[in-house]
This record gives C-alpha cells, structure tokens and sequence, in this order.
C-alpha cells in the first residue's frame, strides 16, 4: 500500500511513518509549510511549522530512508484555519484551531492531494485508534486525541492511519531513540501552534481591533468594568476580568455569558455555568450512518475533561444536520464553538467515537 506520512518535525509522526515503513508500505514523507514566516513560529515548546521542523522532519525521512518533500499550504492554512479562528472569536466562541486543521487540512487538502497522486493512505502521529474502520480513544489517555479527530467523516477515516495510538507516549521516545531519530527527546508542541508567543488575546486583539463592551453581573445586571473586545474571553474563565471588587458574597465570578452584537460579557457564579443540554451543529456520524433515534452515550465538550453520560438525538433544523444533546448531569464550561464529541464507552476496547458537532447554543434548563 501506498503510504503518504505526515512529518511535522516531531517524535510521534516519526516514529508514525517508521512503524509504516517497518509494516512493509511504500512510504513517503511530506512535510507541511502552514507558514509564511516559518522562522518565526518556534519557542522552545511552543509554535511548529518552523525551518527547524521541516529539518527535524527531513533528517527522519533520511534515517528512514524514504523520499521527502516540503507542501506548501501555507495560504489555505490562513484561510481555513487562522481567519476561521479570528472570526469565531470575534463572534464570542471559544474555537479549536486543530479540530480545523484536521478537518479542512490534514484529512480534506493535504488527503485529497495524496489520493489524487495515487496513494493509499495518509498517516499521522496523533495519538487514536482505528479498528475496523471504527474511531477509538488511544491506549494513552494522557496524550488521546480522538477528540480533535471526531470531525473526520467514515471516508476520511477509511484512507486515514494512526500508527501510534496503541502506544504509551514514553514508549513512543524509547523508540524512536533506538530508531535513531533525533526528535526522540524534542519537547512537545503546546498551546495553539501560530501562537508561539501563547498570548492569544494580544493575538487575537492585533487583528480584530478594539470593540469596547461592558462586563455585567449575571443576577442584577450591574455594570462592573469595560473590556476592549469580546475575544479577550472565553466561558468558564475566571481571571482577567478587569473587576476591582469582589462578589458580595465572596465568591468568585466566572464568564457565563458573551454577546458579540451588544459586546456584553455576563458575569456570575460558579452556579451559573451548569449546562444541561446543547445544540450542535456541523453534525459528523464517523460510521457513515445517521442513528435513528436518540442515542446514550458519554459527550466530551473539551479537548481534555468536560465528560457527562448523555442522550443525543439527530435532527434537523435550518437545514443543517445538529444534534440535540441531553446531559444526565450538568457540565461547566461549555463554550459555543467547542465541538461536542459523543463516546460510547468500552472498557475492554476504548472508547469508540460515534459522532460530532460543533456547539451552537447550551441550556442551562434540564429538560423533563
């Protein structure tokens, strides 16, 4: 089989495309330039897409002996992912830039590149499962990524292999040191990959501008303090509110609330972040087939925490394939522009993905 790996300069899609190599496929590593300033976006830890990467990415194809090339999809990086994410924020949404990046370019441009030049499959270092064409968390909970993988459809997954996903990440360096592979002691990559700096209001702020809004109480509606921009917030965050005094009853406040139009940002308890139920949209079935009815299950509202049993139900509203989510306990901290990943869970297997959408609205009402 014809084997096109993704090589971002790291361990794990090292060691991904050495272990496609050792399983006998034809492989060829390619490395994304997602950068039109590539020299800029590495900070010890933070950033990727620098020269450093693709030379980190190059020396493992060269170990590995497999041909190496350098894509350019800098530009539609900008388009899909970056101006997606400024726009989402200036909106009052909490994006995911990798969920996007998977969708509309790892497993969308840089997929339908390599199935148009023959290959096969494309092979990536995140760390998931797929057995039997079924999406499932990795044998690493600490490092699983299935969440950021939920947007894929069942054709993207059936072209798509995770080499690493049955794997303990510090297994992963041991192998790729006796390979030897220089990334096998590189530090990860953290936070948002085209924010080496980790400062994503100022990121943000360079390219939305002042929006000045006012942030109010939740329970009297009290104007407490002004704010330059609604992007500088995010549901659930409790520093950084710009409020001199604290609740009258002690207590701390939370962003419960974000209305672009008005540029109001709500303020309240712990309390007031309880959501019962959500809306999705941008619905994704990773078997291919739509349930047809309500489904129990375990949702997901972060890439790392946020889990409760639920129902969803598939429907259809505005013309746009959503899910209607029903949580059996309340969650906190359920930001619109999240995706809502659906789990149903196997103790013997992992957890098998079954779907996906990205939140459009939440409730804080149980429904009876």
């Amino acid at each position: 089989m014809r084997v096109l790996a993704a090589m971002s300069g790291g361990v794990d899609s090292a060691v991904a495309a050495a272990r496609a190599v050792e399983a006998g496929h034809d492989v060829v590593g390619v490395h994304l330039a997602l950068s039109t300033a590539p020299g800029a976006l590495r900070t010890g830890s933070r950033g990727c897409c620098s020269r450093e990467d693709a030379d980190d990415a190059r020396r493992a194809a060269d170990v590995l002996g497999i041909p190496f090339y350098v894509w350019d999809f800098a530009d539609r990086f900008k388009e899909d992912v970056i101006d997606e994410f400024v726009d989402a924020y200036a909106e009052g949404q909490t994006p995911n830039p990798c969920l996007t990046c998977n969708e509309k370019i790892k497993f969308a441009a840089l997929a339908d590149k390599a199935i148009a030049l023959g290959f096969d499959a494309l092979a990536t270092g995140h760390y998931a499962r797929l057995e039997n064409g079924e999406l499932r968390r990795a044998v690493d909970d600490d490092k699983d990524q299935s969440y950021v993988l939920a947007v894929l459809d069942h054709a993207q997954l059936s072209r798509a292999m995770f080499p690493c996903g049955d794997t303990p990440k510090p297994q992963i360096r041991e192998e790729a040191a006796r390979r030897g592979l220089s990334v096998a002691d590189k530090p990860d990559s953290h936070d948002i990959c085209f924010i080496p700096t980790g400062d994503t209001r100022a990121f943000l702020g360079a390219r939305i501008g002042i929006r000045p809004g006012a942030v109010v109480d939740a329970d009297s509606g009290e104007r407490l303090a002004e704010h330059e921009g609604v992007h500088g917030f995010t549901i659930g965050q409790r520093k950084g509110l710009g409020i001199e005094a604290p609740a009258p009853d002690g207590k701390p406040r939370y962003v419960t609330g974000i209305d672009p139009e008005s540029g109001t940002v709500t303020v309240g308890s712990a309390e007031h972040l309880q959501v019962w139920s959500i809306e999705a949209g941008r619905a994704v079935w990773t078997s291919g087939q739509v349930p047809d009815g309500p489904v129990d299950c375990v949702v997901q509202v972060r890439a790392h925490g946020g889990l409760a049993p639920a129902r969803a139900t598939p429907v259809v509203r505005d013309g746009e394939a959503r899910i209607d989510i029903e949580l059996s306990e309340p969650l906190t901290g359920v930001a619109r522009g999240q995706a809502a990943v659906l789990y149903l869970p196997d103790e013997s297997a992992g957890d098998l993905v079954i779907g996906s959408g990205r939140i459009i609205r939440t409730s804080s009402l149980a429904r009876v």
